[in-house]
């Protein structure tokens, strides 16, 4: 993204003006996003039950029937609307297979979690253009992460965006708990250089 043609707030516009090529970009855009978001969402014991691709599907559709109704106008703004469409749509899952009054909400982080790869959280006090750079990191991590292989992005998934202990996400990949630690090391360096050259890319 180097230009406002290609940022999500540039695709935003265009979309919000009819440009249907612009709002397939947009979408596709943010398919990484919303990817991590469903599989941060769903504890390992419902992906069992529900595959995260269909959590993204069914996103991606309310979001594209509902884009009209969509008033923001930032990529911040449009990244939150997508947050909360797979967090209702997973909620949803959750109270469905296992009931409402036992889901999980302790374990739940933001993908722009600091323990996730450096990319934290809104603070207080944050300037318009500090949210829109943890925004657009946030669509850097997403895609590093769909870089990465299906063992180094796991793991990242188990521990930094569930916050499962260590002995957890050992069990869970049928590793020992050093194995695990091992692994989870090498994955973040692995993200770590993935995001690095993501944002080299993105300022080319």
């Amino acid at each position: 993204m180097t230009n406002g043609e290609t940022t999500v707030a540039g695709l935003l516009a265009r979309a919000r003006g009819g440009d249907r090529e612009a709002l397939d970009h947009l979408f596709g855009a943010c398919r990484g996003y919303l990817r991590v978001l469903a599989r941060a969402r769903l504890e390992s014991w419902l992906q069992a039950k529900v595959d995260p691709s269909d959590l993204v599907q069914q996103s991606m559709l309310d979001a594209f029937r509902g884009f009209g109704q969509f008033q923001g106008v930032t990529s911040a703004e449009w990244l939150a609307w997508l947050r909360r469409i797979v967090e209702h749509n997973a909620a949803d899952l959750v109270r469905f297979y296992h009931g409402a009054d036992k889901r999980q909400v302790g374990r739940e982080v933001a993908l722009g979690d600091g323990s996730a790869g450096g990319v934290s959280p809104a603070a207080a006090g944050e300037t318009p253009s500090q949210e829109l750079l943890r925004k657009e990191r946030e669509l850097l991590l997403a895609d590093a992460l769909a870089r990465l292989s299906p063992d180094h992005s796991e793991v990242i998934v188990l521990r930094n965006l569930q916050r499962l202990p260590f002995d957890e996400v050992a069990q869970r990949m049928g590793r020992t708990r050093p194995a695990a630690q091992m692994l989870w090391m090498r994955a973040m360096q692995k993200l770590q250089e993935a995001m690095a050259g993501g944002l080299s890319g993105s300022l080319g």
